[in-house]
Order: C-alpha cells, then structure tokens, then sequence
C-alpha cells in the first residue's frame, strides 16, 4: 500500500492552503473567482447546471487516466469543510505538477468533482435546498434539480470510486477515548442487512488507506460512521447501483470550530484516498476498516459542572447567519447527571 510522505504534507501545507476561502459559511460568491483562476490552467472548468434559484453549478476535470472518479461537497449547504480541502487538493495538483503523488494520480485517474453542489443551501447556510429538499435523502425520489444533476453525472462519468464529502456535527467522538471524531469514515450498505459486497470491501479497501495516514498525524481521532442502511440516501443508492462511494465526515478537532485544522486533514485523506485508487489494482484487504472505533454521540460543546455532577448543564453550539454574518450561538441542551458525556469546554461550578 502506497502511502502518501505525511511528514511532505505537514511541511508544504502552509503553501498549499487556498487561504481565500476560510471558515465555515463559504457561499458561491466566495468560491467563484477559484473557478475563474482555474481556467487559465489545465483543469477543464465549465457551468454544467444551476440550482433552484438558478445559481451556477460548476463541474472540474483533470486527470487523464482510466480510472473513474467523482467527488462532490456542500450537497448540504452548511457543509463546507470538503470544499475547502477539494480547493486544497487543486493546489497540491498545480503546485507540484511533477511530484510522484501528482504524476500518479493523473496519468492513473480521469477526476470529475462538483465543488459545491447546492449553492442556495451554502448562501442560506441550511442543510436543505431552496426547496426544503435534503439533496443526501433525494436519490430516489430526484425531486431536486440539484439531485438530478448529480444522477445525470454519475452516468456520464460512470465511477469507479465516488468521494461524497460532509461535515458531522461537534457531538460525535471516537468510541474508546476521550477525543472528538474529526473525521469520520463510512463505506455505505447497500441494503438493510449490511451484508460486506465486493463493492463495499473495496470502498473499505480505500478507507484503511486514508485512515493509516491520518493515525500518523491524529492518532484515534478517526470514526467510523454507522452503515445502516437509509434506502433514499445517496451515498446508499450510489454504491448500490455498483459505484464504490466512499463518505468523509469532518468532524470536530481542539479549539478548532472555523475547521481549518481539520479541513488540513480532510484533504490529506482526500489526496491519500485518490492517491490510493491511482496506484492499486487490488482493493480486497477490507479487515482493518472494522477496526476503526465507532462514532459515538458523546460530546457537548459546553459542560459546566457540580460538584456531584447531579446538576451539570451542557451547552451546544447552534450555527445561523445573522445580519450577513456566521454567529453560532451557545443554547442549553441538557441538564442533570452529563458525567457519562464529554465536553470541548469543561467549567467546574462553585455550588
């Protein structure tokens, strides 16, 4: 298994970052003029849709190789940490044109990506389209404009790996420790019985890769994501239909909530995961992906607490947009006995 130099990463990351975008609320205004800087290079960039509101919908090619891949963020639109490592990832491509990771990925690959797939959603900052549609619970019904856009690419490009990039909330930590679930992982089922297919063993197969690399930077802070089966989702649909869809969860890392550590490290499994594809044949090995701890709810922003813990308060972080700006906003979420939760914050009250 080729791995990627993480120590490389580390090192070049600073000068790798798309520095013009940041944060968590990233609009199409803000990642438009990326789109126009792209087009002076070799990455085709073209408007291949728009949303409900008729915003632009825009598609990137690179790559020149055999193997299929299609990637997509913001499908939810306040789920913005994977389109900033895709940004990420665009820049490795350009910066180091001769690098072996580079060479590799596109002579080996022909890479498809929608960077942001629900513009209305990202300027509202809500999980829904401007239909009230979640675009993620759309692969059968397609009642989104946006939902069948992304149906009409997947039978254009027919993938070999997909790569469906979210954002999970600060809630979810690794089972076994004390850290936040920065990122999670999940090779989807393809029906309610969440029997391993040869499809799923190979999604799986990518997964240990991206995760190995990450150990070596965030050692057990990497989850793996429930795979029960939801039958209208589309990552669900997608391997089902025999395209290996591999889900990226950004999570939560310490003192970290405009996610700009951890989108570092959303493109370093981005880039290790289509590094991967580009260099493997066989994609059987799957074991170790069982061995990833499970993600588990077991966080709170906020926790102050008593001194016998039977009057702790947790707080929770509620994101909105307010006067044109991100403004989370910190809400009571429970009361009582929370010594069984952890907290990003802890506080100790005096009584």
């Amino acid at each position: 298994m080729e791995r990627i130099d993480s120590s490389f990463l580390e090192k070049n990351y600073s000068k790798i970052k798309e520095d013009s975008i940041s944060g968590r609320w990233i609009t199409l205004s803000d990642i438009e003029p990326l789109y126009f800087k792209l087009k002076n290079s070799e990455i085709q960039t073209k408007i291949i849709g728009e949303s409900e509101q008729g915003r632009a919908i825009y598609q990137l090619k690179l790559g020149f190789g055999e193997k299929r891949i299609l990637i997509w963020s913001q499908m939810h639109g306040n789920e913005s940490t994977g389109t900033k490592a895709v940004f990420d990832f665009l820049n490795f491509i350009q910066q180091f044109p001769t690098h072996e990771v580079t060479t590799e990925i596109l002579n080996n690959c022909s890479i498809t990506i929608v960077p942001m797939l629900n513009p209305d959603g990202a300027q509202a900052y809500t999980r829904v389209n401007a239909n009230d549609v979640d675009l993620n619970r759309d692969a059968v019904s397609l009642q989104a404009k946006e939902s069948k856009l992304l149906r009409s690419i997947l039978e254009d490009v027919n993938p070999h790996f997909c790569f469906n990039l979210h954002d999970q909330r600060t809630i979810f930590g690794v089972e076994g420790t004390q850290n936040p679930a920065t990122l999670s992982f999940l090779a989807p089922s393809e029906e309610e019985t969440r029997k391993i297919t040869e499809g799923r063993k190979e999604t799986m197969n990518v997964i240990v890769a991206m995760n190995e690399l990450l150990q070596e930077i965030i050692s057990n802070h990497i989850g793996r994501y429930t795979d029960e089966f939801y039958p209208t989702a589309t990552g669900d649909n997608f391997q089902k239909l025999g395209h290996n869809t591999i889900l990226i969860e950004a999570g939560h890392y310490k003192d970290d909530y405009a996610r700009e550590e951890v989108r570092k490290f959303n493109f370093y499994a981005l880039l290790q995961g289509i590094y991967h594809v580009s260099t493997n044949n066989d994609f059987s090995s799957y074991q170790d992906y069982l061995a990833i701890p499970n993600n588990v709810k077991n966080f709170y922003d906020v926790i102050y607490r008593s001194k016998n813990n039977e009057k702790d308060v947790a707080f929770q972080y509620v994101e909105r947009i307010e006067n044109g700006k991100f403004a989370p906003i910190l809400t009571k979420e429970k009361e009582g006995d929370l010594s069984s939760y952890l907290a990003h914050k802890e506080f100790k009250k005096n009584k």
